[in-house]
């Protein structure tokens, strides 16, 4: 064995024969295999059907067919679903989760497509809520109009997240500092900065670690205000902060695809050494690149707290880890980001009532890890090769010339 190695080496190269199909096939693929060992941990955690248990999960995260067919009817008819928040409360639910994985995806594609790990989406949202909050609490009148306030809001999430995210683009292009360690810690700043203001510090009223409920016109309005004219949106929280995603998403799939700067952020993350051969200007695109990455998930923190109408001590946490995981997903694409963040979203609801708690983190983990290792088998192969030993040069043989 030690005479096998000492004579052969492993060769990792990349498959250029792949059609361009295999890429969503190996995806796709990859999420069966991850369902079926997560089915194996869910019966290792004590889920007696593991396919009870996926069943359960989306029912209560997109409900039946009868949900729908009822809540459809009860809409053309123009009444209340004889079924309550059954007819579309899933939906419902599940829109109002993939609003925020949706940006913190883009956040990280624009990223990513450029090979700038920005692992601190997170922290890029939360001082978006941070700054977003300032504007809507303290700042603007409670008079403001609703258009103004919420853009004001928008300006000033995307404001702060961008400058978040430069800080590690910042030292990455001209210190070369690792982005992946930078962005990480600095999502526990952004954590303990929001925390000081919110629990402890300036904004906190009494004992309620919140900054308290905000005033209308800085918070979306929801599906179930309009119940008076149409009963069947009764209970219903979804709200227009989803189509700031999706038009998000189609912006970002123009600046990629269409633009001249989305074709350099393309050339920089395939080939860098060609890119500045052509002429491109490598730390100004780093820069501006974490810039608009942080500036998406900083508009994702304006639009969860306009959603939850208020900040506390208790923001979510991991929509920007989640958002690592869909980008892989949908393979960089900010179009098919939307449909996966949805189903993404619908997991999040799904598991939310299923013990033990972390479900949902767990079946995230393995999706991820599963996925990305079919990747890796598809378009990369393994080759074993022998050394040749003739053509290596002599210990005692000089280099020189």
């Amino acid at each position: 064995m030690k005479r096998f190695f000492a004579s052969h080496r492993l060769r990792i190269e990349t498959r250029l024969d792949n059609p361009g199909w295999l890429g969503a096939a190996s995806s796709i693929l990859g999420v069966v295999l991850a369902l079926i060992v997560g089915g194996v941990v869910l019966k290792a955690a004590g889920a007696s059907d593991p396919i009870a248990t996926y069943q359960a999960i989306l029912k209560e995260a997109f409900g039946t067919f009868a949900d729908w067919k009822a809540g459809f009817s009860a809409l053309l008819n123009h009444q209340a679903c004889p079924k309550g928040m059954l007819c579309f409360g899933p939906l419902s639910d599940t829109l109002v989760k993939t609003s925020p994985i949706l940006l913190t995806t883009l956040a990280c594609i624009v990223a990513f497509r450029m090979k700038l790990w920005n692992i601190g989406a997170d922290g890029q949202m939360f001082f978006g809520a941070w700054a977003a909050t300032a504007v809507a609490v303290f700042i603007l009148p409670k008079t403001t109009d609703r258009p103004v306030m919420l853009a004001a809001m928008a300006l000033a999430g995307i404001l702060a997240g961008a400058l978040y995210g430069a800080i590690p683009g910042f030292l990455k292009a001209k210190l070369n500092i690792n982005e992946i360690i930078t962005t990480l810690m600095m999502n526990y700043i952004a954590y303990k900065w929001l925390e000081f203001f919110v629990v402890v510090g300036p904004w906190s009223i009494g004992d309620f670690e919140s900054t308290g409920n905000f005033p209308a016109s800085a918070t979306w309005p929801r599906l179930t205000q309009y119940v008076k004219s149409i009963p069947a949106f009764a209970g219903l929280t979804a709200h227009p902060g989803i189509f700031l995603g999706i038009a998000a998403a189609i912006l970002l799939a123009w600046i990629l695809y269409r633009s001249r700067w989305g074709y350099q952020i393309r050339v920089i993350g395939e080939n860098p050494k060609a890119a500045r051969y052509a002429g491109i200007n490598l730390g100004r695109n780093i820069i501006l690149v974490m810039a608009l990455s942080g500036a998406l998930a900083g508009l994702a923190g304006m639009n969860e707290v306009a959603a939850l109408r208020i900040l506390s001590g208790r923001f979510q946490r991991g929509y920007g880890f989640t958002g690592v995981i869909v980008a892989w997903l949908a393979r960089l694409n900010p179009i098919a980001a939307i449909l996966v963040s949805f189903l993404f979203g619908g997991l999040l609801v799904g598991t939310k009532l299923i013990q033990p708690q972390g479900i949902a983190s767990m079946l995230q983990g393995v999706i991820l890890f599963v996925v990305v290792g079919t990747e890796l088998l598809f378009r990369y192969r393994v080759r074993v090769e022998k050394v040749d030993h003739s053509i290596l040069p002599s210990s005692g043989e000089s280099h020189d010339s």
